[in-house]
Parts: structure tokens; sequence; C-alpha cells
């Protein structure tokens, strides 16, 4: 039975033209005597919130009503998958065209011409095994393991010949890239290439708004679709010249103070941060540190923004209650708010099995000396992935529009400002850090990393402020 625009529920509302876009439709439709698409597997590398999964989520709907057979949603995992396609995919189909009620725990909807269409995660790729499919969608593709598609997903689909979108932002040069370029030269019909940028949809104002707040390379990533290649600095926007500053001077006794957590023996460490009116814009100071002339700018137009201010740099033999000794040391006296971040791990390992883990080591320590009703720990129960957080970093180093929003007071943070620096991407990654490059780098920037990934996170769907379908 052949799905028509009668068929369709509200859900169903106009999408605005764009060229790639209904050239994609066009190349997806089922057609001919033997119900196939022209393109069997479209790639679709596209921009954030520029309406790559809305087609997908409509071209694979009105698949499975004109043709009976198995088909499929994915994403990275089964939460993903179910956020992403599950509500929309039951709104979306009218409930006289269902054959019986959608299962909830299998997340299935069962149609009356025979189709099933099944919501499934990637986490575990085998789970689409077992069953000729006859069509689906790989949504965030680029970040599934790299065996997913040549092994677990491709087989699946070659008993029917089905076909699969593989859609999402890029991430790197990973095994999305190669998808792409293997798409871009495919001259066999079977394999195409479709992309564009978020700002062919999203309007003007989303546009600038996302570049206020991201990086460079995160913007040109996310929102225009481009497959990086991250190479060298990790944390690419920093220099001293711009980053470094005079920042102690406005230290707030009675303010909210971030103390941020990267538990590590040689060296023990800890970052000292504080949210303030960073001193940027305007006339060059010079300040002198181990020899060495650094320079920091006088205010000019006032940009709030998070000062790293200390830092506890122990060099070898650390532990966890020595970081804190020397923390209450040093700003024992502090009388306001200190809230406190780290690496979710820290709970499952400790410095010795009898003391109980880190952060209960660094709990007893605090709440010992400044009080529980002073203390509060933003610990969040699994840490972001390694380029979320050197994203929401360099987002907040320098955004693509020029703003600074994170500083370092070199005279007392001297071994954050060298992590910032030193701290280098895995050459042929898809934006790892090289934890092996220098063992006494990398855990100062990871402390401060997962505090302004949870406060300030890269969500580049919250500048889409309207709920428009596109």
């Amino acid at each position: 039975m052949a799905a028509t625009a009668e068929l369709l529920t509200p859900d169903w509302t106009p999408l605005r033209k764009h060229a790639t876009q209904l050239r994609l439709v066009h190349d997806s439709n089922l057609t001919g005597p033997d119900l196939r698409p022209l393109v069997r597997f479209p790639v679709v590398p596209a921009g954030r919130r520029s309406g790559k999964t809305e087609r997908a989520k409509r071209q694979l709907i009105k698949a499975a009503m004109r043709k009976s057979g198995n088909w499929f949603a994915g994403a990275p995992t089964r939460d993903q998958a179910k956020r992403i396609f599950w509500k929309d995919l039951k709104s979306m189909i009218p409930s006289w065209w269902m054959a019986k009620r959608p299962s909830e725990s299998n997340l299935e909807i069962y149609l009356r011409n025979g189709s099933t269409i099944a919501v499934l995660g990637m986490d575990k790729p085998e789970r689409i095994e077992g069953t000729p499919w006859d069509g689906g969608i790989l949504d965030e593709y680029g970040n599934m393991k790299e065996t997913a598609w040549t092994e677990n997903v491709r087989p699946a689909l070659s008993d029917r010949r089905g076909f699969c979108w593989l859609i999402g932002v890029p991430e790197g040069r990973n095994h999305y890239f190669d998808r792409y370029q293997q798409a871009l030269a495919d001259d066999s019909g079977e394999w195409g290439a479709y992309t564009w940028h978020s700002a062919d949809i999203l309007p003007p104002e989303e546009i600038a708004a996302a570049k206020r707040d991201l990086d460079e390379l995160t913007y040109r990533q996310e929102y225009e679709a481009e497959f990086i290649n991250f190479v060298g600095q990790a944390y690419y926007p920093f220099t001293r010249e711009s980053h470094c500053a005079r920042l102690r001077q406005n230290y707030n006794p009675d303010a909210e103070l971030i103390v941020c957590f990267d538990f590590n023996v040689d060296p023990g460490i800890a970052v000292i941060c504080q949210e303030m009116t960073l001193p940027i814009e305007g006339e060059v100071s010079e300040v002198v540190i181990d020899g060495r002339r650094l320079f920091g700018k006088i205010i000019s137009d006032p940009i709030d923004g998070t000062g790293i201010i200390g830092e506890v740099y122990i060099p070898r033999n650390s532990n966890t209650p020595a970081v804190c000794n020397k923390i209450i040391a040093d700003w024992g006296e502090h009388r306001g708010i200190v809230s406190v971040w780290g690496d979710a791990t820290g709970g499952a390992r400790g410095t010795a099995q009898t003391e109980g883990s880190d952060w209960d080591l660094v709990k007893n320590a605090l709440y010992g000396h400044f009080g529980p009703q002073r203390v509060r720990f933003e610990v969040p129960d699994s840490n972001p992935t390694e380029r979320a957080r050197v994203n929401a970093v360099n987002s907040r180093l320098k955004s693509k529009d020029g703003i600074i929003r994170l500083m370092i007071d070199p005279q007392h943070a001297k071994h954050t400002v060298l992590d910032f620096e030193g701290v280098r991407l895995l050459v042929g990654g898809s934006g790892e850090i090289d934890k092996k490059h220098d063992p006494h780098l990398t855990h100062l920037s990871d402390a401060v990393g997962y505090h302004i990934v949870k406060r300030y996170p890269v969500r580049p769907e919250r500048y889409e402020s309207t709920p428009l379908r596109i």
C-alpha cells in the first residue's frame, strides 16, 4: 500500500526547500518494479540542526509504508537512539497505519502492511545481526564503532540489498571520513555523498550565537560539516600574549571558588579558578615570570569569564591528601562557596585501598576544613568524551568571533600555562589527546576541562530557539 499525503500526521510539517536535501530525497525514493533507491548508501555529513535527521526519519517511514519489510533506525547507544527516533517515529505514523501497539520494551513499531521499524543502539552492533534488513538509518555515525558498518550492518543488508543512510556531524578524520571519501569516489551508483551547512537552514541570529560560543574548529566541524584534521596543539587557540594576565588581584574571597581535580601521583595536581571580569582588550601590561617576559592586557570592554588563579603541583610521590592539604594551606581563608569538579573515575580508585576512593578523601579533607555547608561536589556519574572536553575548553579560550572567556595567571599557575601550551593530539587520530607525548602534561588541562565541559558544554542544538521543523 502506497503512502500518500492523506496518511500523514500533523508532525509532517512543510520543510524548508534545499537543493542538496531534495537531491538526497530523490535519490533515496524507492522506485521501479523492485522498489529500490537510485543510491543505496547515502553518506550525509551535514551541519547541526540542519534537517538531516528529519529527512532521514521521513524517508524511512515512507519506505516502510511503501514496501513490506524490516527497517531500522540506529544511533551510537540505545538511549541515544530512543531519544532521537522513538517518540518522533510513533507520532509521525498514523495510528490506523499500525498493526498493533508499538513495543516499548523492544522499541519496535508494527505497520499494517507487515513492515517492522526497529530502533537500535549500536553500542552492541551485533543487535542488528540475525534479521534480513530492507533499509535503515545510522545517525551520529561518526561516534559509532569503526567495525560496526563492515562487520555487522553491511552484511545484514546483503540478503535483501537493503539501503542505509549514514548521517551525522563529522568527528575528525575517522571512519566516517573514510566512508565519505568512498562515496565521493564511487562511480557504481551504490554510494552517494551529500553535505550542507547549518547556515543554509538556520536563521542568521542562531548562526551568530553559535559563532560567539564555539571555537573556530568546533564551529567548522559542527556547523559546516567539515572533517577537521586535528593535529598539533590540543588547545590551539591558547597563546601567552592573549590568555595570560595578572588575575589573582581580582580574587574575591566571598565568591565561588572552583577547585578542579585530576587524580595522579607524579605529579599531584589541582587547579583553582574563579568566575570574574577578565582583563582583555586595551593596553598591554608586562609581567616577568622565571626570567620570561609575559604580557597581559588591561580591561577595555568588560567580559566575564573563567580565571585560573592558582594551582597545586607536587612533582613526585604525591597523593590526594597531600593535594588537599596544599589547597587548604593556600585557600583555607576563603569565605565563599567551594565547588569541586573533576574526574568521575576518581570514585573508583583510592590513594590506598583502606582509605577509600579519591573522592572520599577529598570530601573528608574539604568538609573537615570548610564545612559541608560550603562545599559542593559537581562530579558527574561518568566522564564526557575527550573530544567534547577539548572542544568545550577551546570554545572558552576563543570563540569563532574572537571572544576570550578563559585566562590564566602565569605567576600563580605557571604549570597550567605549560600544560595548555604543551598538550598534543595523537597523530592520525580523531582529536584524541596524546597521553604519552609528555607524562607530566595533560593533568592540569584535563582538570580544568572537567569543569568547563559541564558548566559550559558545547551543545549546538541549544542555538535553535524555536521548535522549527526543517
